[in-house]
């Protein structure tokens, strides 16, 4: 893909109570009680939003991830505490993952609208679909759903949203105090959905959000993951260990996105990097080595053993994985994850010790150590080797691992032309991964000046919609 020189960096902070690697609540300075701190991730938005980054982004699933003898283990509900950082930040991005597996449509755009109208047009949602049965036994199911219908459900849940986003035109305020008269019931449009997976009659009860749309983000890269995001995505976020897969991934992305009418330009894509950094590349390794070296092997073998779907006896910790794991597409969980990590494992030959020491710092995400110089290089490199549009930056220890990328690793970024060195003031999350805001669908129909191109793809139309 030829060099755009126009191009800037997106930059997101994944944030994870003590840190992405597995063992860093062990580091002397960290607080094991972090997760559920919100001082903690007060502190962590306003660094991030110092280094002027797009946006923050919190993980969540329903269900207990964690044996709770391994890592701080249980999460605040990501919508709750991104409206708190809402009210201590003014610039940055929110985005929280919310699942469309254990979910409804309209108590879950109510919340993002709500969240967008509070931190006036910054909301995100990374939409997922859940796997595995320990979430669908706590919303009294067996087992979850087969992998391509959890994405026909989100599918149809997506629709619903945006029909319910859009069950307010902008104008329906009229304010007429003489008259008695607040609003204008002819900009009302009940959804009145009838689908397989729901029923939804009624409009909204929040009016539309200052962005139209909260930024779509999707994290999945199947076939149908990727499929999903390129009918509906704005942000993508993935993982990629080598700049070949990633260029891959990304020219993929890009052409099933301009084959569904689309402007590839209207998805970014933002592969996952854990950056362990120090002045030399010396320091950096032993930093490396210090986490590595606090990881509990047991937790770590039997987290794998789960993923890949094998009984723990069949991985010995000193020999490689083995010869008869099943195929991708028996896996019902997450199957490009799976990908990922059995291919790291028979490209470089690891061990079973050397996979979950490589895993334990962003859990098949990139890993790069070494001085700030370095790891602009690499970034660098993917953003102008056409295979990203910014990076989803996951430090392995936090805070110390966030600030030092925004006191070194940013001004090296910034010096070469590629990161903002300010916001824009009263710049939505929208405009800042530059997007359009979404016209209302109920406009589009009705007047014939506002066109598709106008309105970005995300928006139902009949070329997009799922039947």
């Amino acid at each position: 893909m030829p060099e755009n020189p126009s191009r800037t960096l997106h930059l997101n902070a994944f944030l994870m109570s003590t840190g992405h690697h597995e063992a860093s609540w062990r580091l002397p300075q960290s607080d094991p009680r972090a997760n559920v701190d919100i001082e903690h991730y007060k502190r962590l938005a306003r660094i991030a939003e110092r280094g002027t980054f797009d946006s923050l982004f919190l993980a969540d699933g329903p269900v207990l991830f964690e044996d709770v003898a391994q890592r701080p283990a249980g999460v605040i509900e990501p919508l709750t505490l991104l409206t708190v950082l809402a009210t201590a930040t003014e610039h940055i991005g929110l985005i929280a993952t919310a699942s469309t597996s254990y979910n409804s449509p309209y108590n879950l755009a109510r919340r993002f609208a709500s969240l967008d109208h509070v931190s006036a047009g910054r909301a995100g949602w990374n939409i997922v679909t859940t796997a595995g049965a320990a979430a669908a036994r706590n919303f009294g199911l067996d087992d979850a759903p087969a992998h391509a219908e959890r994405y026909e459900r989100a599918a149809e849940f997506l629709d619903v949203a945006l029909k319910l986003w859009d069950s307010w035109e902008d104008e329906v305020f009229v304010g007429d105090k003489e008259a008695g008269i607040w609003g204008d019931n002819d900009k009302i449009h009940p959804p009145r959905h009838r689908g397989r997976f729901f029923s939804v009659e009624g409009a909204l009860n929040v009016p539309r959000p200052p962005q139209g749309y909260p930024l779509l983000v999707q994290a999945g890269s199947s076939e149908d993951g990727k499929d999903f995001a390129a009918r509906y995505a704005e942000a993508v976020f993935t993982a990629q260990q080598t700049l070949a897969d990633a260029q891959s991934f990304y020219a993929d992305l890009k052409a099933r996105t301009g084959a569904l009418g689309r402007d590839p330009d209207g998805i970014k894509v933002l592969p996952g990097i854990v950056p362990v950094i120090a002045d030399t590349e010396a320091e950096a390794l032993r930093r490396e080595r210090e986490l590595d070296d606090l990881i509990v092997p047991w937790h770590a073998q039997r987290r794998l053993a789960e993923l890949l779907q094998v009984p723990i006896e069949q991985l010995a910790l000193d020999g490689q994985l083995p010869d008869d794991l099943p195929p991708e597409t028996q896996i019902q969980g997450a199957q490009s994850r799976y990908a990922l990590i059995v291919d790291l494992a028979r490209r470089e030959r690891l061990t079973v010790r050397q996979l979950i020491g490589r895993l334990g710092g962003g859990r098949g995400h990139r890993t790069f150590t070494g001085t700030p110089e370095q790891v602009a290089d690499a970034i660098q490199s993917w953003f102008e080797g056409g295979a990203a549009d910014g990076f989803n930056i996951m430090p392995a220890a936090l805070p110390s691992g966030l600030e030092l990328f925004v006191e070194h690793v940013v001004p090296v970024l910034r010096a070469r032309g590629l990161f903002r060195s300010e916001y824009v003031p009263g710049q939505t999350l929208r405009e800042r991964y530059g997007l359009p805001r979404p016209a209302n669908q109920h406009l589009v129909s009705r007047d014939p000046s506002v066109t598709a191109a106008s309105t970005p793809a995300t928006a139902p139309t009949p070329s997009l919609v799922p039947a």
